[in-house]
C-alpha cells in the first residue's frame, strides 16, 4: 500500500483547560524533518510531538501548527511583591513631588508573573495536545491513503506502457538480426559479382554470428521484465516502498539504455524512447511517494 508524502489533516479539541487546534501539512523530502510552530509555554512538548509524529511517518517535510486557547483565570497571574518593592525603592531616591503611579509599576517587568507559562502541571497540558495531535494525524494518514491510492492505479497503468513497448522490443529483436543476414548477402553478393571471387559461406556465417553476439539483448530484457514484476511487488507491499522504488526505477532506466545502444535498429529505439519518457513520468510520480 502506498502512502503519499504530501498531505494535511487538522482536529480541534475540548477539554477543561481550554481548546486546542492542531494542523499538520507535508512535502516532499528524502528524510523525515519534522516543524513544529507553537507558542512558547508549550514548546516544552516538542520531543514528545516528534516521537509521536515518527510513529507514523517515515519521509517528508512535516509542518505542524498548534494553537492553544485556555480561558484567563485569576489563579493564573500572581504578583512578585519583591520585585515591586524594588522598583519602589529605587524611584524614592529620586527627588520628585509627583506620585508614583501603580499601574505603572505593574507594567515593569518581572512585576506580574504569568503563571499559565510555568511547568508545574505539564501533564494535563500533554493529554490535550496529544489528544488532538493524534486526531490530526489520523486525518493526515487518510488523506495520504486516499492519494497513494491513486498513485498506485497510474503506476501500474504506466507499467503497463513500459511491458507493452517492451514486448515491441521482443517480437522485433530477432528480425535484426536476419534483417542483417539478409543484407549481407546482397551485398557479397553483388561484390562477387563485380570482382569474380568466391567466398565460402561459413565466412558470411561467422559475420553474422558476431553481429548477432553484439546485438543480443535476450539479458537485458529478462532483467528488465524481472524489474516490472518486482515493481508491482513493492507497489502491493502492506508498507510503503517509496524509497525501494526509487531505486528500481534506476535498474530499469540502466537496462533499456543498454538495450538501446546494443539493438541498433530504428525501430527498437523508439520503442526504447517511449519506454524512457514512461520511466520519467513514473520517477516524478514515485518522488512522492513515502
Amino acid at each position: 500500500m502506498l502512502l503519499s508524502m504530501t498531505g494535511f489533516g487538522e482536529a480541534r479539541t475540548q477539554d477543561a483547560l481550554g481548546s486546542i487546534h492542531v494542523e499538520i501539512r507535508a512535502v516532499n523530502n528524502r528524510h523525515l524533518k519534522v516543524n513544529l510552530k507553537v507558542s512558547e509555554s508549550h514548546s516544552r512538548f516538542e520531543p514528545d510531538v516528534e516521537a509521536l509524529v515518527r510513529e507514523s511517518i517515515r519521509r517528508g517535510t512535516v509542518t505542524i501548527h498548534v494553537r492553544v486557547d485556555r480561558p484567563r483565570r485569576l489563579e493564573d497571574y500572581k504578583l512578585n511583591f519583591v520585585a515591586l518593592e524594588s522598583y519602589r525603592k529605587q524611584l524614592s531616591n529620586f527627588e520628585s513631588t509627583d506620585r508614583v503611579d501603580l499601574g505603572a509599576l505593574l507594567a515593569l517587568p518581572g512585576v506580574v508573573e504569568d503563571q499559565r507559562t510555568r511547568d508545574n502541571e505539564p501533564e494535563p497540558e500533554w493529554e490535550g495536545l496529544r489528544n488532538a495531535l493524534t486526531a490530526a494525524l489520523e486525518r493526515f494518514n487518510a488523506s495520504r491513503t486516499a492519494e497513494g491510492k491513486a498513485m498506485a492505479a497510474e503506476l501500474k497503468s504506466l507499467a503497463r506502457g513500459v511491458a507493452g513497448n517492451l514486448a515491441r522490443i521482443v517480437d522485433r529483436a530477432p528480425e535484426v538480426v536476419q534483417e542483417y543476414q539478409t543484407r549481407l548477402l546482397e551485398r557479397v553478393a553483388a561484390l562477387l559479382r563485380e570482382q569474380a571471387v568466391a567466398l565460402e559461406p561459413r565466412d558470411v556465417a561467422r559475420e553474422v554470428a558476431l553481429l548477432a553476439d553484439r546485438v543480443d539483448i535476450a539479458e537485458e530484457i529478462v532483467r528488465l521484465r524481472a524489474h516490472i514484476e518486482h515493481y508491482h511487488n513493492l507497489i502491493d507491499e502492506p508498507s510503503s516502498s517509496g524509497r525501494k522504488l526509487e531505486f528500481l526505477i534506476q535498474e530499469m532506466g540502466r537496462e533499456i539504455n543498454t538495450i538501446g545502444s546494443k539493438a541498433n535498429d530504428v525501430e527498437i529505439a523508439r520503442s526504447v524512447v517511449e519506454i524512457k519518457a514512461i520511466l520519467e513520468k513514473i520517477r516524478e510520480l514515485v518522488q512522492n511517494v513515502e
